[in-house]
């Protein structure tokens, strides 16, 4: 059975993603998290604290009229304070899926670390 708190963040990632409403990234973004990706054969790694000022320097997707379509393809929780999570969401012209690592620390669930690749067009 997959912990309720587990939705609770999933929940507020996808009002962040989309509409960048920042009192939500501490909430889900864990201090020592990091996001991959992979360009140019590169690993590409930033920090959260790199990343949080990506998000506050961008159009959201909200304010650029995207659609909201995000989705949960899968939830793996392997112990009470350990899951991984696979999400779909578009954004930005794009079709995007994110692996999330997820931790549970004082009760509360964070993403820890955050992989991502864009896997097509959105509609």
């Amino acid at each position: 059975m997959t912990d309720a708190g587990i939705q609770t963040l999933l929940d507020d990632y996808f009002e962040l993603m989309h509409t960048q409403d920042m009192s939500l990234f501490d909430k889900v973004f864990h201090k020592d998290s990091n996001l991959y990706s992979s360009e140019n054969d590169e690993i590409v790694i930033r920090p959260r604290d790199f990343y949080r000022e990506q998000m506050e320097a961008r159009t959201s997707p909200q304010d650029s009229g995207n659609a909201r379509r995000d989705e949960v393809l899968l939830v793996d929780q392997i112990s009470p304070e350990v899951a991984l999570v696979k999400v779909q969401l578009e954004m930005f012209g794009g079709v995007m899926q994110d692996y999330l690592s997820l931790i549970k620390i004082d009760s509360q669930w964070f993403i820890i670390a955050k992989t991502w690749a864009r896997v097509g067009d959105a509609k």
